[in-house]
């Protein structure tokens, strides 16, 4: 299995292993060398920003077709490739892309992994519904447990799958490891 995490915002380079690319890295069981962080993110940021502003402020960009390209050669290596976005599907990339756009350029079904804090079934529907109108098969959907939660993460969980169904919904307890086969082994074969 790979795991990429092309975009990481907040990124510190003098502590990589406390980021999300180092997460993903020990998951793997790789050290957060240069060239695994280049590998898993190639385009790391230092301010936690959505990536646009945090680009900007670096005077850089992410080039769209590049991003794209990345994830495709990652996902060429016959590996069960995972690749996760950043901050929601409505977050923009640059000027003129989102993270939807990248989703539905690499024409990938996605895991929806979303919250359990006030508001999170509004979000979570309305992400559902935009990867649903460009053509996005959705996998299964992940609510993990927020820190503060209005109510037990399993009846967020419940209402969502009334409405997301027929994928499947499963909760994922505060940094717990995410049962992912389940959802995703009708695309395995």
């Amino acid at each position: 299995m790979r795991a990429l995490k092309p975009v990481a915002s907040g990124f510190d380079a003098a502590q990589p292993e406390d980021s999300d690319t180092g997460e993903l890295l020990r998951a793997l069981g790789l050290e957060p060398t240069a060239a695994n962080l280049d590998a898993v993110s190639p385009w790391r940021f230092a301010a936690p920003l959505s990536p646009d502003m945090a680009a900007a402020r670096e005077r850089r960009t992410i080039p769209f077709a590049a991003l794209v390209a990345h994830c495709r050669a990652a996902g060429r290596s016959g590996d069960v490739t995972l690749i996760e976005g950043i901050g929601g599907v409505m977050v923009p990339l640059d000027g003129e892309h989102t993270v939807l756009d990248w989703i539905a350029a690499l024409q990938v079904p996605a895991l929806l992994v979303v919250g359990s804090y006030l508001g999170a079934l509004s979000h979570s529907l309305t992400a559902a519904a935009a990867l649903r109108a460009r053509g996005v098969t959705i996998a299964g959907v992940v609510v993990s447990e927020s820190e503060v939660e209005p109510v037990p993460t399993a009846e967020t969980a419940a209402t969502l799958a009334r409405f997301i169904a027929p994928e499947q919904v499963c909760v994922l307890p505060r940094a717990a490891p995410v049962p992912l086969l389940p959802l995703l082994e009708r695309y395995l074969k």
